[in-house]
């Protein structure tokens, strides 16, 4: 099965530094089969045979734990899921250059109600929509400065999501349905 790993608070201010090389060695080493990343900030595609999502995690971070000694929380997603991420994106997402497009992906306990009802979006100026196992949030660029969303690196429920551009998204997706990663 396909799937993309992506890995938070890594390479972010100077912080939790790994080089990408090391970061496909690690998991060559451990026998995952085309394994690639895409830019510097923790997205992994790669092959395994195991379809336990849960297993395949544990074996990851305890991989990264070994390598790297330092706990790097993994949000996996498979081929079909991303697809799915992807395909329910808010309709007005369409027209991106109005909008910054990010999804939040979530890891449990926390869930996508959960997490919109802790963030703070100012009105007329971001928008929050659950899915599954993430939150798409948006804000107008030209209003970027009174977007509520910075708020939520302070609160608890940051500890479980991970955020990505709604484009790298988009790529990772090519990349998997590709089959060239």
């Amino acid at each position: 099965m396909k799937y993309v790993a992506l890995l938070r608070a890594i390479n972010v201010g100077g912080n939790n530094l790994m080089r990408m090389s090391d970061v496909r060695a690690c998991l060559e080493a451990r026998e995952f089969q085309h394994v690639s990343t895409y830019i510097q900030s923790g997205n992994v595609l790669f092959d395994a045979k195991e379809s336990n999502v849960a297993k395949l995690t544990a074996t990851i971070e305890k991989a990264f734990f070994e390598a790297f000694g330092t706990s790097v929380p993994v949000f996996l997603r498979s081929h079909r899921q991303m697809k799915k991420i992807v395909g329910e994106a808010p309709r007005e997402w369409t027209n991106g250059g109005a909008l910054r497009r990010n999804v939040a992906f979530l890891r449990k306990p926390l869930t996508a109600r959960k997490a919109v009802a802790e963030m703070d979006p100012k009105p007329a100026v971001d928008s929050v929509k659950a899915g599954d196992g993430v939150v798409y949030m948006s804000t107008v660029m030209t209003r970027l400065k009174r977007s509520g969303f910075p708020k939520i690196v302070g609160k608890p429920i940051y500890r479980d999501m991970t955020i990505r551009n709604y484009t790298t998204c988009e790529k990772l997706l090519a990349l998997l349905e590709s089959g060239n990663f």
